[in-house]
């Protein structure tokens, strides 16, 4: 990663004695581009020593004369950077490893360089090095497929940022996520009305328990009904309308419980529900033990074909071209996922050039306002998969067929269940003699250790704030806010972080299937994103302190308690945010390709959509969506043919609206 303006100059690497380039000699076998582990572990330290440089040209000299300046997210980004490979080092091709030297965090004191959510967390550098992973792997497909010689990585932390908020910056016709309006325009998937009920929605919101300081995240997902009887509360209750006095009637409910009671009573509802724990307590866990252990994302070999089936080159382009073009052009992704964490896989696979089609069952509900944010790119059809819709698996199997890649965003096990699930995709592989990428994404990782490991809640279904809760993330938000309570903290975070690092795991596990051939299975989760999160450390005091003071203003976001629900917590820091850093909301901001929104007409919302750009530019590559979002099911096509570019390129790289 090379030095930014606000980083400090590289010093010599004198310590290891190695001073070179990492070695990019070609091999024969299976991964014809294979960097040897040595070499990249001498990367890894070639970056220690940058980051040592950077850290003590930052520090106050011994003698205190000199001035601790502000936190670097640039360099923060670089050491969570390093810790994602060095923890992920077993997962990835050392071909994807060593395009991290090209990468840069664009960044001045005006631009990027600094912490903007108010949180102790380094999401921002979290996100950025999981997108910067992406990038890499994105570039080590151009260089075997297209001979592309990519030299630089650029990573903008202002559009990782956005990213990070994009459901809360994505618009219709200049309508956002809170305003009443939008539900007139997007279709209503709330089909249990889980969302637009309040008493309903607060279903899913933590609560305090029967023992003191103790806390319990409830969560009635989709459908309220069972966690509200589970409870003894009425699934309805018309009259309950204001929004603090159903805080007050729902947790006495649940204070009527030990959160060990709680949690048995979740198990035998088949409910997701979590005791708020903090890290340390997490990690003491069988669970968090086992998190501990296992990489943010992993990629292994599918036993049912583990390379059975040879390397499988990436498609022909159908004309060729001199101009850049994408990683994963021609590359067919069936995604199976709803809300945010996976659909927002498939949204990063669409950027990166891929065909994704989106596949949801009429009958199951859906949050409806994250059709206009995780849709972009796609296609959106309807398919019921139950076995007793035989014409819909029919159309399904001839999708599977033909793809390369299936994301499950569902509950561990649920697609195997009805016929799809790895084994499945193993066996297809084998049948038509090339390999299957399959990506799962759930909440709480481990789904596929043995007993033995003790990933005891692998199986169980959860929600960002679920794995927000369980792994001390809540409780750390909590303390910054001077509370001595768990509070889930602002926007979706975890959810567009995860989604990123299965969109790199994906990346990946189709590098790997075209260097060694076999399928491969790519895993990650919520916890696990939030471990990765937690062991980078909380920020330090200092800018906690910074943060605080420029957050306490009367957008009353230090007002919050362990009740108020996400949407509350949401709509105070966007306020806080728009205070803050105006600059990120403005409209005529930053211009042309440097925007951090773009904006096009949308057939199907029958308006014009504005959305976060993509975080990263790839050189000798494009980056970039050439569909605007569209609800569920919107097309009528099943199938891969006739898809078409509904956004312009100049529209794509900023020199145009439609």
């Amino acid at each position: 990663m090379e030095a930014t303006a606000t980083m400090a100059p590289t010093p010599p690497s004198m310590a290891w004695g190695w001073d070179g380039d990492v070695d990019k000699t070609h091999f024969s076998g299976n991964d014809a581009e294979q960097v040897s582990h040595h070499n990249i572990l001498l990367s890894v330290f070639r970056y220690w020593q940058r980051l040592m440089a950077f850290k003590n040209d930052r520090e106050p000299a011994a003698n205190g004369t000199q001035p601790l300046t502000r936190h670097s997210v640039a360099a923060g980004t670089q050491a969570a950077l390093q810790k994602l490979c060095t923890t992920s080092l077993d997962e990835l091709p050392g071909a994807i490893l060593a395009f991290t030297e090209t990468v840069d965090v664009t960044s001045t004191p005006e631009k990027g360089d600094e912490v903007y959510f108010p949180t102790p967390l380094r999401e921002q550098e979290a996100t950025a090095a999981i997108k910067a992973l992406e990038a890499c792997a994105a570039a080590a497909i151009a260089k075997i497929r297209y001979g592309t010689e990519t030299n630089k990585i650029q990573v903008d932390p202002d559009k990782v940022s956005a990213f990070l908020m994009s459901a809360y910056l994505t618009t219709l016709d200049g309508i956002d996520k809170p305003d009443p309006r939008i539900k007139g325009r997007i279709p209503d998937t709330d089909l249990n009305r889980a969302q637009s009920v309040l008493y309903r929605r607060m279903s899913a919101n933590l609560y305090s328990t029967k023992n003191p300081n103790e806390y319990f995240h409830i969560h009635g997902s989709l459908d309220a009904d069972v966690t509200l009887q589970m409870l003894g509360l009425p699934k309805e209750n018309p009259e309950m309308t204001d929004y603090h006095t159903i805080i007050d009637y729902i947790e006495s409910a649940v204070k009527k419980h030990t959160a060990a009671e709680l949690d048995a009573l979740n198990v035998a509802h088949r409910q997701a529900g979590i005791q708020a724990l903090t890290w340390t307590q997490f990690q003491a866990t069988p669970h968090g033990k086992a998190m501990l252990d296992l990489p943010p994302l992993t990629i292994r070999p599918n036993p049912s074909d583990t390379h059975t089936t040879p390397p499988a080159p990436f498609p022909p382009l159908p004309t060729p071209s001199s101009s850049p073009q994408y990683a994963l052009a021609g590359i067919k992704v069936v995604e199976l996922c709803r809300i945010i964490a996976g659909p927002t896989i498939g949204r990063s696979l669409a950027a990166h050039g891929a065909q994704v089609l989106k596949v949801t069952s009429p009958h199951l509900p859906d949050v409806p306002f994250f059709q206009l944010d995780v849709n972009t790119g796609k296609h959106a059809i309807h398919l019921d998969l139950r076995r007793s819709c035989p014409r819909d698996r029919a159309a399904f199997a001839a999708l599977l067929a033909d793809a390369d890649v299936l994301i499950d965003g569902y509950r561990p096990g649920a697609l195997a269940r009805l016929g799809y699930g790895p084994d499945f995709l193993g066996e297809l592989a084998r049948s038509r003699g090339k390999g299957f990428v399959y990506v799962a994404e759930d909440c709480f990782g481990g789904a596929d250790l043995p007993a033995s490991a003790g990933a005891e809640w692998a199986t169980r279904p959860g929600w960002q704030q679920i794995a927000d809760c369980v792994t001390g993330v809540a409780w750390a938000q909590g303390r910054f806010m001077g509370l001595d309570e768990p509070v889930v903290p602002p926007f979706p975070m975890s959810d567009y972080g995860t989604g990123a690092l299965g969109s790199a795991a994906a990346l990946a596990g189709l590098y790997r299937r075209a260097t060694e051939g076999g399928s491969w299975i790519c895993r990650t989760s919520l916890v696990q994103y939030d471990v990765f999160l937690m062991g980078l450390g909380l920020l330090p005091e200092a800018e906690q302190d910074r943060l605080r003071r420029a957050h306490d203003n009367d957008a009353g976001f230090f007002g919050l308690r362990h009740s108020d629900s996400v949407d509350e917590v949401g709509k105070r820091a966007l306020a806080s945010m728009r205070k803050v850093v105006p600059r990120l909301f403005a409209e005529g901001g930053r211009e042309g390709a440097e925007a951090l929104m773009q904006e096009a007409w949308s057939e199907a919302f029958r308006g014009v959509v504005r959305w976060p750009r993509e975080a990263v530019e790839i050189e000798g590559l494009r980056v970039g969506h050439v569909r605007t979002a569209r609800p569920n099911g919107w097309d009528k096509q099943v199938g891969w043919e006739g898809w078409r570019e509904e956004i312009g390129e100049e529209v794509a790289r900023g020199a145009g609206k439609r």
